[in-house]
């Protein structure tokens, strides 16, 4: 296996044995990236001078006996809304033309602490309002859209030209495009990993976290990130270590053994309006868990018909008040799709907004009672595969249509209207060549069974390759 399509553990044995140095693996994925971002496009800024300093700063450090950890010397992409000081975060828009931050955000400040090499700024949808990602295009098919609005940080992974990035997720901006390219994409719980230094969406529903290859990957990251931050009154404590600790239930000396746990399966919404193809996939990886030991037990979803509502009711209010100023400013600076929400969302009255702030407490707390009777709900992440770039709306089977950025954030909605966290990880493909996607939804802090599950399945599944497309 090329270094550049080394996952982030392989990655980090390789470097702790001394078998691959920060240095050749930092090429190897620059090397990469210069091949496939004519493709894809799914850079913003790339920072690779800066990269080779970090990584032999790093080569240096591990040759001296003091290896900071799994993520030390590792390439990784950084969405364009974290702030990373001295560099541009201009947020997929115009409005933000050579903007540089001053200073790191908090998870940039931890990722270097962790002697992570940035790679460079992945591309967003503008001000991550919206679920494609336009500059970016699929990893797989070039003529199918990234999804979004992390879709640069999935398509990096994706391809090979970073070993792990981090993303934002909003309404399933990190799950959806980690859906659509083929991999993990992780909602921590809301808070657990700090926002400081990261530009909004909706303050209320925004949360950061890892797009890696594979599951224990993503436990690496987020054992880097979490911890509280003055900057943001939201933040939480630590976990336990859920990437390194041998003990923990995403160590790899546990055997993949899922007895007892009990899998909810929903009779309805998540699997309303699905392609049959994504079905059967997920029914397939369910199959699979349930072959390791968990228990499917039926569930009805909670609140489903009041999801969307209470979705667009606090995220519309809460981005156009982020934006009030500059959109009275320079509104001609927003592209068009981010404008007219911007300014839909003024129009929209206090009422509406509490409706929907008390509609979600509601909705917590049906979740909270149903997740004592599931340890996690199992579900597609997407409804659909990658659409055509230039297809607007998904027509289905009884003859509905349905936009595609409603189509996306209809079943990763429930976990940000929680908070409660969420995991992504690739269950096969449509015929196609397709990724599909499967989330599991866990309990507030449930991150360590999110993972353990997911870690669980990946063992004993084929290992999959980097992108075609790319």
């Amino acid at each position: 296996m090329r270094a550049h399509e080394l996952s982030l553990a392989a990655a980090a044995e390789a470097i702790r044995t001394r078998r691959l140095s920060p240095v050749e693996l930092t090429e190897a994925v620059l090397d990469r990236l210069d091949r496939t971002e004519p493709l894809v496009g799914a850079y913003a800024t790339v920072t690779a001078e800066r990269a080779l300093g970090i990584a032999h700063e790093a080569e240096r450090e591990i040759a001296a006996g003091r290896l900071r950890g799994p993520l030390h010397g590792v390439p990784m992409g950084v969405k364009d809304l974290i702030d990373v000081a001295g560099v541009p975060t201009e947020a997929g828009s115009r409005v933000r033309t050579g903007h540089r931050a001053e200073s790191d955000s908090a998870v940039a400040a931890r990722l270097a602490a962790a002697g992570a090499v940035l790679v460079g700024k992945t591309h967003t949808h503008e001000f991550a309002y919206g679920l494609t990602t336009p500059q970016t295009r699929n990893a797989w098919n070039r003529g199918r859209v990234a999804g979004g609005s992390s879709g640069g940080s999935a398509v990096a992974v994706a391809a090979g030209s970073a070993t792990f990035a981090l993303g934002t997720d909003t309404g399933g901006s990190i799950r959806v495009p980690a859906a659509l390219n083929g991999v993990v994409g992780l909602k921590p719980t809301y808070g657990l990993v700090p926002r400081t230094g990261v530009t909004s969406l909706s303050w209320s529903l925004d949360h950061v976290g890892p797009v890696t290859r594979t599951v224990e990957d993503a436990g690496l990251v987020l054992a880097a990130l979490t911890g509280p931050d003055a900057g943001d009154p939201a933040s939480l404590p630590a976990l336990p270590d859920p990437g390194t600790n041998p003990q923990h239930p995403t160590g790899r000396s546990n055997p993949p053994d899922l007895t007892g746990l009990r899998v909810g399966v929903a009779r309805d919404y998540y699997f309303d309006r699905v392609d049959g193809q994504v079905e059967a996939a997920v029914r397939r990886a369910l199959a699979h868990l349930e072959a390791l030991g968990a228990r499917l037990v039926e569930v009805d979803t909670p609140m489903a018909r009041y999801v969307q509502a209470a979705q667009w009711g606090l995220m519309v209010p809460e981005a156009t008040a982020y934006h009030e100023r500059t959109l009275r400013a320079a509104p001609d600076l927003y592209g068009a799709d981010v404008r007219v929400l911007l300014e839909a969302g003024a129009l929209m009255g206090a009422g509406d907004y509490l409706r929907a702030q008390r509609a979600r407490t509601l909705m917590r707390q049906a979740w909270e009672q149903l997740l004592e009777e599931v340890d996690l709900v199992a579900a597609p992440t997407v409804p659909t595969t990658a659409t055509p770039v230039d297809e607007e709306a998904v027509t289905w089977p009884d003859g509905t249509t349905e936009a595609v950025s409603d189509a996306y954030v209809r079943l990763c909605a429930p976990a940000n209207l929680t908070g409660m966290p969420a995991l992504t990880l690739p269950v096969g493909h449509a015929a196609d060549g397709l990724p599909v996607g499967m989330q599991l939804i866990g309990r507030p802090l449930g991150e360590p069974l999110l993972l353990r599950t997911g870690h669980a399945y990946e063992a004993t599944r084929p290992a999959h390759e980097l992108a075609r497309a790319a």
